[in-house]
């Protein structure tokens, strides 16, 4: 079975007169040949339109959000920290002792989270010392820097920029289970994946990630609790699709101030297409930023749009008219 954007591009390739070259044996890997000669390539997610060292910027957190800063858009206050074998040979002192310190200063709640990956894989809330050496810990399995942050909770956006335009935006909420008076909390979430696989949805709700165990515990639950009828609540902090949560299309509501936020951000940082995540903390995405405080969560240089496709048949349309004009300007000759 070939990866979402790969067979989208297959499909969408012969409507611009483009020649799709797809790698059999894994179908991640692809050519867009056009017919005035330009060929750009495809890989998994990423896609021709972007610089290199500007995406590959993009992807390390600590770098964009320096670049962020430097430009005047609201980060959220926080400190990288290295593994002790990376900091070694990097002869930095930012270990997870200096991490320690640092969060006593910040105040908890914080949030530890890899300085590179995708997804939310990582992301973790964390509200006393024991928690943060815990998920610093899991970080430094897969990834030599962490980063700490102060937790700042409040509406979670993806806005899809294209150039100069705004081609996707939607709300993104945290994965969650909505009580029956009945059911346990680990048969709502099994209900849940059912109900992915039955929509085509391609994601995997993890039912040992200790992230969830954690929330619960903090909100007094157990996989084995019955949830009244009605109550919901939440098993993450983060709000990734990828990790089972849902989407409200805000596309035709994003006021324009945001918008130029979005599209300005995207350009500043070397990118010509971008997943730009905001988290509103006050007001929404439909009001005039002026009357909003907000901060910048993170860019991706590539962002994957399966899950979101999945949501519903407008957001499939949607993602297809977005990548049918990414396609197009994919094949002018200029970039």
């Amino acid at each position: 079975m070939l990866p979402y954007l790969t067979n989208l591009i297959k499909k969408l390739g012969p409507k611009i007169g483009a020649k799709v070259v797809i790698e059999p044996e894994w179908g991640i890997a692809a050519q867009i040949i056009y017919k005035n000669g330009v060929v750009r390539s495809v890989r998994m997610y990423s896609l021709d339109l972007n610089h290199i060292a500007s995406s590959d910027i993009a992807k390390d957190k600590d770098y964009a959000k320096f670049f962020m800063e430097q430009r005047g858009y609201p980060v959220a206050r926080g400190q990288t920290i290295f593994s002790d074998r990376w900091a070694k040979a990097i002869k930095s002192k930012n270990t997870i002792l200096q991490g320690i310190k640092y969060a006593e200063k910040l105040k908890y709640p914080l949030i530890i989270k890899p300085n590179s990956g995708s997804q939310g894989y990582g992301v973790c809330v964390v509200e006393n010392i024991k928690e943060l050496k815990k998920a610093v810990a899991e970080v430094f399995k897969d990834d030599k820097i962490a980063i700490i942050e102060k937790y700042l909770p409040g509406k979670d956006y993806r806005i899809v920029v294209l150039d100069d335009e705004i081609i996707s935006a939607y709300e993104r909420i945290a994965l969650s289970v909505m009580g029956d008076g009945k059911s346990s909390v680990i048969s709502l979430l099994k209900q849940k994946q059912k109900g992915f696989i039955k929509n085509e949805r391609d994601t995997k709700i993890n039912f040992s990630d200790k992230r969830i165990i954690l929330k619960l515990k903090r909100q007094g639950f157990a996989f084995r609790s019955i949830l009244s009828k009605d109550q919901k609540i939440f098993l993450l902090d983060n709000a990734n699709l990828s990790t089972g949560g849902d989407s409200v299309d805000v596309t035709n509501t994003i006021h324009e101030s945001f918008k130029r936020i979005a599209v300005n951000l995207t350009r500043d940082m070397g990118l010509r297409i971008a997943g730009v995540d905001i988290m509103v903390t006050k007001g929404d995405i439909a009001q005039d930023v002026k009357h909003c405080s907000y901060f910048i969560i993170e860019i991706n240089a590539a962002p994957g749009l399966d899950h979101y496709v999945t949501t519903g048949a407008k957001q499939k349309k949607i993602v297809e008219a977005m990548y049918l004009k990414v396609l197009k300007a994919l094949g002018r000759t200029h970039t």
